[in-house]
């Protein structure tokens, strides 16, 4: 076996795998995607994936509970609005919290 009969095999071998791979199909909803791969293997469509850069946030050094009372209409409501934001009815309460706290240190800086 030469050299060309090497490469030309390697080259039938990667034309043959590249039509074996699966790829991923278009999904309709997230609940669609999440049974799909409940029961489907995420190595088996690697050669789809791409490479991304992300930053993980620092834990909060330390951190207070705060507990507050909200009649079942407002809670209902928070939770409306955090669901299809992927969040908890607290998460995007305390996120609100923060906004809002932000926007007032600001405005007193302002006014000085």
């Amino acid at each position: 076996m030469n050299g060309e009969d090497t490469d030309a095999g390697k080259e039938l071998i990667m034309a043959t795998h590249a039509k074996t791979q699966k790829k991923i199909p278009d999904f309709a909803s997230i609940e669609e995607e999440a049974e799909f791969w409940d029961t489907h293997d995420f190595t088996d469509y690697e050669h789809e994936l791409e490479p991304v850069e992300f930053t993980v946030a620092q834990p909060l050094k330390s951190t207070w509970m705060l507990s507050i009372r909200l009649d079942k209409e407002t809670f209902d409501a928070l939770q409306a609005i955090a669901k299809p934001k992927g969040l908890g009815a607290s998460t995007l309460a305390r996120m609100w919290i923060l906004e809002e706290l932000a926007r007032v240190r600001k405005n007193a800086e302002e006014a000085r």
